[in-house]
């Protein structure tokens, strides 16, 4: 399950962890978002060793900004708190790549 990130503290928590954590920054009014989400879905089902959770950008607009992100959707990957890669775009062949050499 992909749990949504409601606060900066609860970020900080998410992605400090030592395993790969997949974060989805993503808008309400984002049409490529609301096509990758079943997808970020599934893969939170296969990979169940990784943490996956979504971050409104609008809602957590601070967040967004300290991590670079000026493009919807962005997926950034993150282990021990910090940034690993990211792919930029409902790309999911690039996401699952990703996932698979990091999880």
């Amino acid at each position: 399950m992909v749990s949504q990130i409601k606060s900066a503290d609860e970020f900080e928590k998410a992605i400090n962890q030592d395993k790969l954590v997949v974060v989805d920054f993503f808008a309400v009014w984002c049409g490529p978002c609301k096509m990758i989400a079943p997808m970020i879905e599934k893969f939170a089902e296969q990979y169940p060793q990784a943490d996956f959770v979504k971050l409104d950008v609008d809602e957590l607009s601070e967040v967004a900004q300290k991590n670079e992100v000026s493009s919807m959707p962005t997926l950034v990957f993150f282990k021990n708190g910090k940034e690993i890669t990211r792919v930029i775009g409902a790309n999911p062949a690039a996401i699952k790549q990703a996932i698979a050499s990091n999880a």
